[in-house]
């Protein structure tokens, strides 16, 4: 094939017709007319001497070749774009740059007052928008439409960067004047009711009740491996409002160390070590190849790294 023939715009378009499978969001996304999005789409076709994308009842599905073609070309993309990004330095403290970081309640709670702090030192003209996991989808994050997300993830597509802010622990949240206080053993822990708050993943959420055991998570998996289940009285997606709730005289919230440790001055309230062996959870900060050479981009990682390791360990940051 005479590559003089291939129009890069023609592999833009393929890319973003794989991902959408609607030739009318796919316009919308280029900023094209859906007429000039169709008529790449048959130029595609003769190039590739493929259908591509076929109408279905399910909508427009992509051939075997279609398949086949829609990592080769998001590579080819993918250093194309790197190759253009500007070599030039990132100006920290003249950058007007937005970031967009999707961040989990856990690292919005116990991270971002921190980073932050440091942030507005070294570059006070950035500009930080935090969106919930539920705003996003890891394809906003693959494609590069949030700088980053911050969270706990179960799994995450093969193709993304990732580094670990920090491994935590489990610690047990209660008034201060709670009578487990006195004996707090694995009876008191089970004989307590508690408050259970949800191991945020990216998405819209749903209702939760004690029957779904097999979406509790860390301290319900822990607790079942010890053949125990524990009484969960409120359900709840905020560790602020866990730990603001924990003051009532019976309840426990079982949460991150981390999240724990921002009530440490609070006299009413107390922490204890869980009774039993809890799993440590990551904080992880992920993003999209499509940035993994952004200047820009690195500074933002390395920082939020460099404030992790300060938190989790106090005597490196003095």
């Amino acid at each position: 094939m005479n590559l003089s023939r291939i129009d890069l715009n023609l592999l833009v378009y393929l890319d973003v017709l794989l991902r959408e499978k609607n030739v009318t969001r796919a316009a919308e996304q280029l900023g094209i007319t859906q007429p000039a999005l169709s008529n790449g789409l048959r130029r595609l076709r003769d190039l590739f001497n493929d259908p591509l994308l076929v109408r279905t009842s399910e909508g427009m599905t992509p051939t075997e070749r279609a398949l086949e073609l829609q990592p080769q070309v998001r590579t080819i993309l993918s250093s194309v774009e790197q190759a253009v990004l500007p070599v030039s330095d990132f100006e920290v403290a003249e950058s007007t740059r937005v970031f967009r970081i999707m961040a989990s309640d856990y690292a919005e709670s116990t991270l971002l007052m921190p980073l932050l702090f440091k942030l507005r030192q070294e570059a006070p003209n950035i500009t930080l928008d935090v969106l919930t996991p539920s705003d996003v989808t890891f394809q906003d994050l693959e494609q590069g439409k949030i700088d980053m997300a911050i969270n706990r993830f179960d799994r995450l597509p093969q193709s993304f960067h990732q580094a670990t802010v920090w491994r935590d622990s489990f610690s047990c949240l209660m008034s201060s004047e709670n009578s487990a206080l006195n004996n707090f053993d694995m009876d008191a822990f089970l004989a307590a009711p508690h408050i259970w708050v949800s191991k945020t993943g990216m998405g819209v959420g749903r209702g939760m009740s004690q029957r779904d055991s097999q979406r509790l998570g860390w301290v319900d998996e822990a607790l079942a491996e010890c053949g125990h289940e524990r009484q969960i009285r409120v359900f709840t997606r905020h560790y602020q409002v866990a730990a603001l709730l924990a003051k009532h005289p019976d309840l426990i919230a079982t949460l991150p160390t981390q999240v724990a440790r921002l009530y440490d001055e609070d006299p009413r309230l107390a922490t204890r070590k869980p009774p039993f062996m809890i799993i440590p959870i990551e904080l992880k900060l992920a993003w999209s190849p499509l940035l993994q050479h952004d200047p820009g981009h690195i500074w933002l990682r390395r920082r939020i790294v460099e404030v992790g390791q300060e938190i989790k360990d106090p005597d490196r940051a003095s």
